[in-house]
């Protein structure tokens, strides 16, 4: 298949740009942190057994949008003609290596300062505010797609929500302002079993038992993969970005929509 017809297929676009999210303008850095955001949310490492070969086909492609926009001769030739010269993609490239070789290993201490810093910060207000509305003042969406986030957080978000409802920054949804407690109770309990699982894991990998709530940020539902930290704190940094839905196309031409 075509390589575009193949974007379209697995990301619902054909332009490389709307692949990485970025303009036909962006910086070379733009393009690389853009590569590296979304290829967080698809590595294969992340993905369960069923969607394990879709999500490797959606790293490969993903891959290769970032080689052919790194390159400035290949860029150039794209921005021109539209077009990609398919010999140059090469197909037996290990994309896993190439995605290492490109990002270091993210470790426990980046992972506690992007904590130390995230918490209470504009961002997380962004988030929180982004998290709301999507999810229509569930909390427990809102709380499982929270970064850095754990029960103890609930209530401070909860004020901070309150308190933009009150100035109409955001919508009032009743999910969020008539839920009943049971449903509150059994959101706690889930993530006080997931914090234990999550201290019984960090013991099993000799991480100490003084780092609990970092513990937990990282291994909580993440159970089954005791030897992958690698992938876990792939999917705290996944959360960043949402999936795009893929669409079916037959269309061949290799020209850019």
């Amino acid at each position: 298949m075509p390589f575009l017809d193949e974007l379209d297929r697995l990301f619902g676009v054909k332009n490389l740009y709307d692949v990485l999210g970025v303009s036909k303008t962006a910086s070379e850095s733009e393009i690389k942190r853009a590569y590296r955001k979304i290829s967080l949310q698809v590595h294969p490492d992340r993905a369960d057994k069923g969607e394990k070969e879709k999500a490797t086909r959606k790293f490969q492609a993903l891959s290769k949008s970032y080689c052919i926009l790194s390159d400035k001769e290949k860029r150039a030739i794209y921005d021109e003609s539209g077009e990609i010269d398919e010999e140059n993609i090469d197909e037996d490239r290990d994309w896993t290596q190439y995605w290492r070789l490109l990002f270091k290993k993210v470790t426990l201490e980046d992972i506690r300062k992007f904590e130390a810093s995230y918490k209470g910060s504009d961002e997380e207000l962004s988030d929180l505010m982004s998290a709301y509305e999507d999810y229509k003042g569930d909390m427990d969406q809102i709380m499982e797609n929270m970064l850095c986030s754990n029960d103890s957080d609930e209530d401070r978000f909860a004020e901070i929500l309150q308190g933009l409802i009150k100035e109409k920054k955001v919508p009032k949804y009743k999910t969020f302002t008539h839920e009943s407690k049971a449903k509150k109770n059994t959101r706690r309990k889930k993530a006080q079993q997931e914090a234990a699982e999550a201290e019984e894991m960090a013991t099993e990998l000799g991480l100490g038992n003084n780092e609990g709530s970092l513990q937990s940020l990282i291994l909580k539902r993440q159970t089954d993969r005791a030897g992958a930290l690698d992938s876990m704190i792939a999917g705290l940094e996944a959360k960043y970005c949402k999936p795009k839905k893929s669409k079916a196309s037959t269309t061949k031409k290799q020209k850019k929509t």
